[in-house]
């Protein structure tokens, strides 16, 4: 293996955080708001996102690639404009979108994202 790896956070099924060849890695990040739309739960998400690469010591604008999965296309839209205040003032990482089936009835959006480590 080459380069050192780190993991940070998480439970026994998964690290929340690996460090690897210069890139921070996030599991995927999931809102607990039960009863949050789309708009509240991608506001907690992405709160989730920044936080973790803030303990890995990066951050937003260092983002390389994010991977988001809607429960239901219908919240595409909803989705989208918290997406364009997050991302407002750095350039946008690249990013895929797709409906997914969720772990939870109450998850509408999970995020998946890989940043440049500092």
């Amino acid at each position: 293996m080459t380069g050192t790896l780190r993991k940070i956070g998480g439970s026994a099924r998964f690290s929340a955080i690996a460090v690897h060849n210069g890139q921070v890695h996030l599991a995927g990040q999931v809102s607990q708001l039960k009863d949050g739309d789309i708009e509240a739960q991608s506001r907690d998400v992405f709160a989730k996102v920044d936080a973790l690469l803030t303990e890995a010591g990066s951050s937003r604008e260092d983002l390389i690639s994010v991977q988001i999965w809607l429960a239901d296309m219908a919240d595409y839209a909803g989705m989208n404009a918290v997406w364009d205040e997050w991302v407002s003032g750095v350039t946008p990482p690249t990013r895929v979108c797709v409906e997914a089936r969720m772990a939870q009835p109450h998850y509408r959006v999970e995020v998946l994202a890989i940043a440049a480590a500092r």
